[in-house]
């Protein structure tokens, strides 16, 4: 399950974009989350949003005493002591420009700056209380970088790597941005994010990245990447795969099954059937309330 963390609020916000999905504070965390829980949910994805959080360059709420999931970490492994936590590693929702790196002078990506700063958040993630960390960032070299952070602390064997490893410029992810408002400002992901079109480079992101020493592996979005995952878990059997199915996707079954065009619940349980018929493992999922609280937890 997904969970967007925002500082601030008692009450949990629907997402205007996708409605039925709602963002939570740190306030009413626990309480939203434990009945699902007790329904059989193993693992949570955190996402911040930083609705009353400065911005700058490089993002350095990203990782500060103020950021929601920092503040939220300690308590849920409080809360639920057998709830596995893993933790989104990006810039976008922190910086100005909206950009998942460190901008040069030019305009353009830095990209070993930006590794650095990403190792940086995910390190003060681990230490916070997070099992996993997942970089969205799509930069070279990234999986090393936090390899290095994590194990120069002591967290190497600790905490493991999630990678967003063949993650997609994909036009579905709208709804989403909007929410975090982690939108680019100018510009688009296109530089740093996989084509549609290549399934050469995904492979060889994946095949980087696993040689850089992530424990998990991720396709990005889900119902048009089939293929990908297949290809992904041909390639690499003996690692978790995770296909994401993303708030765009969501979004289109959801107003489709609004219109009466289908039924909703079924749509779901078809798509996730058919991202464990092309390889999944593991399937994360926007959860929805009216479709009944999880239509399907971490199998």
């Amino acid at each position: 399950m997904n969970c967007s963390l925002s500082r601030d609020g008692r009450d949990a916000v629907e997402m205007k974009s996708m409605p039925g999905v709602f963002e939570y504070s740190v306030h009413n965390l626990r309480h939203n989350l434990a009945p699902i829980i007790d329904k059989g949910l193993k693992l949570v994805l955190l996402f911040g949003v930083s609705n009353h959080l400065d911005k700058d360059d490089v993002g350095s709420n990203a990782d500060s005493q103020q950021n929601p999931v920092i503040k939220v970490l300690p308590k849920l492994r409080t809360w639920f002591p057998e709830l596995i936590i893993a933790t989104d590693v990006c810039l976008c929702p922190y910086t100005e420009h909206g950009h998942c790196g460190i901008l040069g002078p030019d305009g353009v990506i830095d990209n070993p700056a930006s590794i650095k700063r990403i190792a940086q958040i995910a390190l003060a993630y681990a230490k916070a209380g997070a099992h996993i960390v997942a970089p969205s960032d799509m930069m070279d070299g990234r999986i090393s970088a936090i390899k290095g952070a994590l194990q120069g602390a002591g967290l190497g064997n600790r905490t493991a790597i999630l990678s967003y490893s063949a993650k997609f410029a994909s036009g579905f992810y709208g709804p989403f941005r909007d929410v975090t408002k982690s939108a680019p400002r100018f510009g688009d992901r296109k530089c740093y994010q996989l084509p549609p079109g290549s399934k050469g480079l995904a492979a060889r992101a994946t095949a980087r990245d696993v040689a850089e020493g992530c424990d998990m592996l991720m396709v990005k979005p889900g119902l048009a990447y089939l293929d990908i995952v297949k290809q992904t878990k041909d390639a690499h059997p003996e690692y978790p795969l995770f296909v994401y199915q993303v708030s765009g996707e969501y979004a289109m079954m959801y107003h489709a099954a609004k219109a009466g065009a289908l039924d909703l619940r079924a749509v779901l349980e078809e798509v996730l059937l058919s991202m464990r018929r092309a390889g999944s493992g593991k399937r994360k999922f926007l959860e929805q309330r009216p479709v009944g609280e999880v239509v399907e937890v971490d199998s």
